[in-house]
């Protein structure tokens, strides 16, 4: 849509903070978007020169009308984006895959005997909330240890102090008994503000406060007091050993990774508090067209933290947030009441702590794949909309995928997957080592892996092995370059009723042979998922062997290509002098002290290195 259309309405938008809301021609809402000028955004989306991305290029397509509401400040605008996002859930958004509030642990202080109990609507009251928690089980594992640590309340009775019995909570010191008087309100009070201190991370407060009352029961005689006091102090260090030490700094921070997969991103985050990992969590968002994983992450931050209660000082992001950066800060701070940084560390312990996220975000999605491919694979609609969609003459039932895997072209290797009936056949796959290309050059080494297959598939009677089963649809991992590679092996060889695609990963195109445009499936489709799925897997095994073959290399030494240094005499040398450089500063006549190690051989190794 041009500007046209829209030229009085742009030059009359307002000029101060707000939310747009894109709309197409039955008048859905597209897109939710926040702005600290209206009118210079709203501009924007209709002048060629901003639509540099896919994203905004699509959705401008799309556009037939739009409206706004202006805000008093920033912060209010990026509430209300995220308020809006949740109820409009536009399709180029990221938003969080649950649409419903997430749970909550409230300690309500207005109470004189504060219960802690689960709430999924936070209230701007006195009460104290934490979370939110991706789930009713991750809040209830909560609850279950903090009654096994504190002995609170869990019943939701009236408290006067005068019932005739307790419950068996107090029988088994999981309650103070507040019920039959055994406890008052300070002394309740004292035992919540522990579940706070413990709920924050500040196990060392409570410690230091539980071992004071114990060794005061003590000297008062009151033995049984200070043995229950002693317990839980036990009870509570165990927890604490548990907590792992992430950083050397008894600082608050909390840590955020993505791990993006077509329409679905998974989300890890980590809270550190007093230097300690207190919890962790996971969430699940559902990825806006063509977005990218810098947006997924802000679109993240924004959405989490305008529902939690607290705001750590430091927040640390595995990419940089970009343009967005002071408007999210500023939220936050706003939220916090004093300074929050966020930011991508580059360097230490904490570059070590985003990087070790952002693995658990990366393993976390590749389960949340194989559960998602497992139940889309229950039937045949993934392999009958591929044969629809490439124009197959049967149904792929049996789909093998070529990648290649190398860094500067140094260890070389391909890796072969099958997949049959739309699932991983571990016993067919097959890894290449490329041994006749030199340098950078993925064209040849994808040249020489399926000659070397194809040539095993030609010659059945020579080989009766798996090698022999005839593919329905070879897959292979790249664009149009490679396929055009793979389809003159097959012209060479003479393989001509063999069907040929490609993946490119970029915009998830599939090329086929003869067809100068691209086959684009849709975002939720079957077939699209059992593509990328056997693409990723043939990455994934290409690469586990290169790591392998590198790692096997790297750990060759340099006295391997001495003559007359075998496995004895180069142990016996790197025992003397610990290293290659080492040997390498060493004389000739100082090698020639090592046991086994003759002058002339001490000459040849210095000549060598």
């Amino acid at each position: 849509m041009g500007a046209d259309k829209f030229t009085e309405r742009l030059a009359h938008a307002p000029t101060g903070p707000g939310v747009y809301l894109m709309r197409d021609d039955k008048r859905l809402i597209l897109y939710v978007g926040k702005a600290s000028n209206l009118r210079n955004r709203l501009r924007s989306y209709f002048v060629p020169k901003y639509h540099e991305d896919l994203k905004t290029r699509v959705l401008v397509s799309e556009i037939e009308d739009f409206d706004f509401i202006v805000t008093e400040s920033e912060q209010e605008a990026l509430i209300l984006e995220c308020n809006l996002i949740k109820e409009y859930q536009p399709r180029f958004n990221s938003r969080l895959k649950d649409d419903k509030s997430y749970p909550f642990i409230k300690i309500d202080n207005s109470e004189d005997f504060p219960q802690v109990y689960i709430t999924r609507n936070v209230q701007k009251d006195n009460a104290k909330y934490f979370g939110p928690y991706a789930s009713a089980g991750s809040v209830r594992k909560t609850l279950s240890l903090l009654k096994k640590l504190f002995p609170y309340r869990s019943c939701t009775k009236t408290i006067t102090g005068t019932d005739d019995r307790a419950c068996l909570d107090f029988h088994i010191n999981r309650c103070v008994g507040p019920c039959i008087g055994e406890a008052n309100k300070d002394q309740y009070g004292e035992i919540i503000d522990q579940v706070v201190l413990f709920l924050e991370g500040n196990t060392t407060q409570i410690v230091g406060s539980l071992k004071s009352r114990m060794n005061e029961s003590a000297e008062n005689l009151e033995f049984e007091k200070a043995a229950a006091l002693r317990d839980q102090l036990i009870s509570i260090e165990k927890v604490q050993e548990g907590q792992k030490v992430l950083t050397l700094k008894p600082e608050n921070l909390d840590v955020v990774a993505c791990s993006q997969w077509s329409d679905d991103a998974w989300i890890e985050i980590f809270f550190i508090r007093q230097g300690k990992l207190i919890g962790r969590d996971s969430y699940l968002m559902e990825v806006g067209q063509h977005d990218d994983i810098t947006s997924v992450q802000n679109a993240f931050l924004q959405q989490f933290y305008e529902v939690t209660p607290y705001v750590p000082p430091n927040v640390l992001v595995q990419m940089p947030i970009g343009e967005e950066e002071n408007q999210i800060g500023e939220f936050l701070s706003h939220k916090r009441g004093s300074p929050v940084r966020v930011y991508k560390p580059v360097r230490g312990e904490k570059r070590k702590l985003v990087e070790m996220v952002s693995n658990n975000a990366r393993e976390g999605l590749d389960q949340h794949k194989v559960k998602k491919f497992a139940k889309l694979t229950q039937d045949d609609s993934a392999l009958e909309e591929l044969q629809e969609a490439l124009n197959l003459p049967r149904l792929p039932s049996r789909i093998e995928c070529y990648d290649i895997s190398n860094i500067q072209g140094s260890n070389a290797v391909g890796s072969m997957v099958v997949f049959e009936k739309a699932r991983p056949k571990t016993s067919d796959y097959r890894r290449f080592q490329i041994k006749n290309v030199k340098g950078v050059d993925d064209y040849s080494m994808m040249r020489e892996m399926l000659t070397r297959r194809f040539k095993r598939l030609i010659d059945k009677e020579s080989d009766s092995t798996s090698w022999t089963n005839d593919p329905d649809l070879v897959l292979i991992d790249g664009g149009k370059g490679h396929l055009g590679v793979a389809l003159q092996v097959f012209l060479e060889l003479g393989v001509t009723d063999i069907p040929l695609a490609s993946l490119a990963k970029e915009n998830e195109e599939l090329f086929v042979p003869y067809m100068q445009e691209p086959i684009i499936l849709p975002r939720n489709s079957h077939a699209l998922f059992l593509v990328q799925r056997a693409r990723d897997e043939a990455h994934r095994f290409a690469i586990t062997y290169h790591r392998a073959k590198r790692s096997k290399s790297t750990f060759k030494s340099t006295l391997d290509s001495v003559e007359g240094i075998g496995p004895q005499k180069r142990k016996a040398l790197l025992r003397k002098f610990g290293s290659v450089r080492n040997i390498k500063a060493a004389d000739v006549d100082q090698l020639a002290e090592t046991e086994g190690i003759t002058l002339k051989l001490a000459e040849k190794i210095k000549d060598a290195i």
